[in-house]
């Protein structure tokens, strides 16, 4: 979601962007994550490069080569740092990890967890459906469902989940066309196997410890292997709120 709202906001010329992240991210569609460039130094999605910046020099040394600049940053010191004109708290963790309506002259907040004139000046909807990309100005988005998007008749089966505490190993990757039943991996001696047939779109990288049943993978049924590298419907639909939010509140 927070690659979808940057590349977004990139593309609409907003060229100094400042992206946080934990030391270890784990991304399920890595293939279209900035936050890549912490493991790999550099990072490109559909055309944008991101790059990762240690010092505060290396993040205007990425703005003024027109790049995106991604951090370690757990804690969001760097956003009174920057005097931060707009702050997007994109975590999608379902609860407010500490985002406050003070840390910058307009806070958005993605998805159920933020009350809209409390914790932020706009909280923008993410579930899937009609609702989906509303600007919210008061209240909350709708609350969290636990149910994946249905995508191809499919919501639930299309994910992959860890099923015990352990290592995960690979023994299929991102593009690979499966059947259901067929092992994508494994924690330690139990089997990560396929739901449903389908293209792996998402996979995190191997070699991580998970816990029980978090996601680690999401097999997509259209079995496009295009959908892979390309920033998702719903991502695309929420950078667009997120841009919406920023032109209407600087009449822009």
């Amino acid at each position: 979601m927070a690659t979808g709202v940057a590349s977004r906001l990139f593309r609409a010329r907003f060229r100094q962007i400042l992206m946080l992240e934990i030391a270890a991210p784990m991304a399920v569609r890595r293939h279209v994550s900035f936050c890549e460039a912490i493991h790999d130094q550099t990072m490109a999605v559909e055309g944008i490069e991101a790059v990762r910046a240690s010092e505060d020099y290396e993040v205007l040394e990425a703005w003024r080569t027109e790049k995106i600049a991604v951090r370690v940053d757990p804690n969001g010191e760097s956003i009174r740092r920057c005097k931060a004109d707009i702050l997007v708290d994109a975590t999608v963790a379902k609860r407010n990890l500490g985002t406050t309506i003070a840390q910058a002259p307009l806070v958005i907040a993605l998805g159920p967890g933020f009350v809209a004139g409390k914790d932020c000046h706009i909280v923008v909807e993410t579930n899937r459906g009609h609702n989906l990309g509303t600007l919210i100005t008061e209240g909350m988005a709708e609350a969290n469902t636990g149910i994946p998007g249905n995508i191809g008749g499919f919501t639930n089966e299309r994910v992959l989940r860890s099923p015990s505490d352990g290592l995960f190993i690979a023994v299929r990757q991102i593009g690979d066309l499966v059947r259901k039943g067929d092992v994508i991996g494994r924690v330690g001696d139990a089997e990560v196997t396929a739901q449903i047939d389908g293209i792996i779109r998402g996979l995190i990288r191997p070699n991580f410890h998970v816990t029980t049943r978090l996601k680690i993978g999401d097999i997509d049924p259209r079995g496009n292997r295009s959908y892979c590298d390309t920033i998702s419907d719903k991502a695309r639909s929420i950078g667009g709120a997120v841009l919406e939010a920023i032109l209407a509140t600087y009449n822009l």
